[in-house]
């Protein structure tokens, strides 16, 4: 019969071995562990050193000059702090079948799984340098990939086959249709125990379904990222007799806390890509007027532009009856009274003041101010200049 504490070490290795199963952004693939002291102090210390050491002339008479290399710390913060806490009912702790414990373990690894995938590559995406691309075609998707390489090899990132990409499933569609990308079936064992499903311009490549607006693919070099974690409270079956709230039930519980840190932002690369939008126009039910129907890709910025077609055809309309009137005076009346009869009328100036808070501009400056405030942050306006 197993001690507490070895069943404690053993559910937790099996949570692990899960968690490692199902990482995209594995250890040694996209991150590196290599980093001083324990993650449940809060904090941990990770050696940077970015000069190499020094190769000098030797001389045979007089000998080589010591050069004084050395060895700086950068600290990384653990700031997460996650835990498991699944009931199971009608069972004492001593009772439990082993077999309802490894469902909730399974369970519990994959869900760390995803929460540790989403914490590093929302840590990778802030602390990487940005690139963007023209929107990304079968033609195009190749291009694209050796300017990250060249980039890569310009920043002296080392190309030591360890170099990978993360692709969006769209993006990795694109890929697939490459003659260049070689299938994960026809490289070496090595590659496969990565989890990579592939390789293309030097990278190892693996699926990543992240959905941050317009991000087409990730690439970096696990050398310049570290992951801490460490478990602090181990997994372990919890009596819950005597806890007030249940009867003969236990709960399989645990706590792991870990961080993550970018230690070189030009060897991890965000690249960017607008998709695609299609606009039907249609005629409306109306006599002259217009529908227009926006349709885009899986970009997370399609209500942006839908709204931002909407306010653009309102200011278009304000400004043809403004212009084209055949009763200019009701296109610009801005105020009527009855009592003591008054009458205000707006200029074209006031007109279009009026949506940009009060400075005065013309229609084109309306236009613009719409588009940079729906569409500034999506990547859409992007006109093809690199970094």
């Amino acid at each position: 019969m197993p001690t507490n504490h070895e069943a404690q070490e053993r559910y937790s290795k099996l949570v692990l071995e899960k968690v490692r199963s199902e990482l995209v952004l594995g250890d040694g693939f996209v991150f590196n562990n290599d980093y001083e002291g324990s993650p449940t102090s809060g904090a941990v210390k990770i050696p940077v050193r970015d000069e190499e050491v020094a190769v000098s002339d030797y001389d045979k008479a007089n000998g080589i000059s010591p050069t004084h290399g050395s060895t700086g710390y950068t600290t990384l913060l653990i700031d997460k702090d996650k835990a498991i806490n699944e009931v199971i009912d009608g069972f004492d702790a001593s009772a439990v079948p082993d077999n309802l414990v490894a469902d909730r373990l399974d369970s519990g690894g994959y869900s760390l799984a995803r929460q540790l995938d989403t914490d590093g590559g929302n840590t990778l995406l802030a602390g990487a340098t940005v690139m963007n691309v023209d929107t990304l075609t079968k033609e195009t998707i190749y291009t694209a990939i050796v300017m990250v390489r060249t980039a890569m090899s310009k920043a002296n990132i080392p190309n030591d086959g360890r170099r990978y990409l993360l692709m969006t499933p769209d993006t990795f569609a694109l890929a697939l249709t490459c003659p260049e990308f070689i299938a994960a079936s026809e490289l070496g064992d090595e590659v496969k125990q990565t989890g990579a499903v592939g390789k293309i311009a030097g990278f190892l490549v693996k699926e990543w379904n992240d959905s941050t607006a317009n991000l087409a693919m990730l690439a970096g070099h696990p050398k310049f990222a570290t992951r801490a974690m460490e478990w602090q409270t181990p997994v372990h079956v919890q009596d819950l007799n005597g806890s007030g709230n249940y009867i003969g039930a236990c709960a399989v519980q645990g706590r792991n806390v870990y961080g993550h840190k970018v230690l070189r932002s030009i060897a991890i690369r965000a690249v960017y890509s607008p998709a695609h939008l299609t606009i039907d126009l249609n005629a409306g039910s109306t006599a002259g007027t217009t529908i227009a129907t926006v349709s885009a890709g899986n970009t997370g910025t399609e209500n942006e532009v839908r709204n931002c077609c909407c306010e653009l055809s309102e200011q278009v309309y304000s400004f043809v009856i403004s212009s084209l009137s055949d009763d200019e005076d009701d296109a610009k009346l801005s105020s009527e009274k009855i009592g003591n009869y008054s009458i205000t009328y707006r200029s074209d100036a006031e007109i279009f003041a009026s949506f940009l808070h009060g400075s005065t501009a013309g229609f084109e400056d309306v236009e613009k101010s719409i588009v940079s405030r729906y569409l500034g942050r999506t990547g859409l306006l992007y006109r093809g200049v690199y970094e």
